[in-house]
């Protein structure tokens, strides 16, 4: 007997067939084997975000349980996955100055914050005209070699099947089905896809297409991430990952030429050599973001055999793995959602029946 079918093998599907696993389910997941959100991703976690410097919210719960879990992973996999590293966030203006001046005084910011530099300040190679800010406990995690042992641990497990999944091929009377399997549950963790899905196109996502590229340079660079409105991750020492483009028009994975040049211009602004890097290359793909920016999770409200596992957009790597142990407790325990999650909080708005 299964006990879930689970529909999509990104991070969400992942994490949360993993979760169900370890707490003795029987589990199926469905996944047609090409490259999703999840894949390109740079699994980037930062806990301080935005011009005003702000914690992501529930960071202080979320962010233990995602540390802990991708080294639960590590330590099975033998393989690490989740890179701690610094990040220097680099002003843009005196008022970003003055706001991360102010968080370093407060005593809920302290674990994530450290020096402040001041305009006039130079770093490796790159332009800092109004000084940077270090930021702690900012890291990313090696999302396509996590999901590729994921996939593998499935297969041994006799839990995976790769096919194209047909809407049409769920039968749910006189009872639940899809093709061979009559599994107890079905739960849905397919990203922007979800758009698509008959039961679940109700909800208000909005999904933003963004694009990042690999590049090979020759200067020397400071060993942490760089946050200058967009982002720079070094994977060694002439290898680095920028992104990510914002682009809620065009909702296709084509990597364009626009793209490209709005991710080097901007780079550019900090450091001009940078620009002549050698492109290695150039992905795209679609994050399914929601307009409350809370992730999408609970049960279709007419059919309590559907659920959704969702819409955790940008914040993914720091988010999916507490939300899998909460709603694990409640597909298991009938544990209590977090309200601001449960996709109840759309069902009068959203949901015509």
């Amino acid at each position: 007997m299964i006990d879930f079918l689970i529909i999509g093998q990104g991070l969400a599907g992942s994490l949360l067939g993993w979760e169900l696993i370890q707490r003795g389910c029987k589990v199926v997941i469905i996944d047609n084997g090409r490259e999703n959100a999840s894949h390109v991703a740079a699994g980037l976690i930062n806990p301080i975000t935005g011009m005003r410097f702000v914690k992501s919210t529930d960071v202080d719960l979320l962010l233990p349980t995602a540390k802990h879990c991708y080294t639960q992973l590590a330590d099975f996999f033998q393989q690490t996955f989740y890179i701690e590293k610094p990040m220097l966030r680099i002003f843009h203006n005196d008022n970003e100055f003055k706001n991360a001046g102010k968080r370093l005084n407060d005593p809920a910011y302290q674990a994530y914050l450290g020096d402040i530099q001041p305009p006039g300040k130079t770093l490796d190679n790159l332009a800092t005209p109004f000084g940077f800010l270090e930021q702690k406990q900012t890291g990313y995690l090696l999302t396509r070699p996590l999901l590729s042992c994921l996939k593998a641990f499935f297969i041994a497990q006799n839990s995976y099947r790769q096919t194209d999944f047909d809407y049409r091929d769920i039968q749910l009377q006189p009872s639940l089905r899809w093709q061979d399997i009559a599994p107890k549950q079905i739960i849905f963790c397919e990203g922007y896809q979800a758009m698509q899905n008959p039961w679940f196109c109700w909800l208000p996502f909005q999904p933003v297409k963004g694009e990042i590229l690999t590049l090979e340079h020759r200067i020397e660079l400071p060993d942490k991430i760089l946050n200058y409105g967009n982002w720079l991750i070094p994977l060694n020492a002439h290898q680095i990952r920028v992104g990510a483009t914002f682009d809620r028009d065009n909702l296709d994975t084509e990597a364009t030429e626009h793209g490209k040049n709005d991710l080097l211009n901007t780079l550019s602004q900090i450091s001009a050599d940078l620009t002549h890097s050698t492109l290695i290359s150039h992905q795209a793909n679609i994050r399914p973001c929601t307009q409350d920016r809370q992730p999408f999770i609970g049960w279709h409200p007419q059919h309590k055999h559907l659920a959704v596992f969702n819409g955790f957009g940008a914040k993914g790597s720091l988010q999916i793995p507490w939300h899998s142990q909460h709603f694990a407790d409640a597909l298991l325990k009938a544990a209590t959602l977090h309200p601001t999650c449960t996709i109840q909080r759309h069902y009068e708005t959203h949901f015509t029946g």
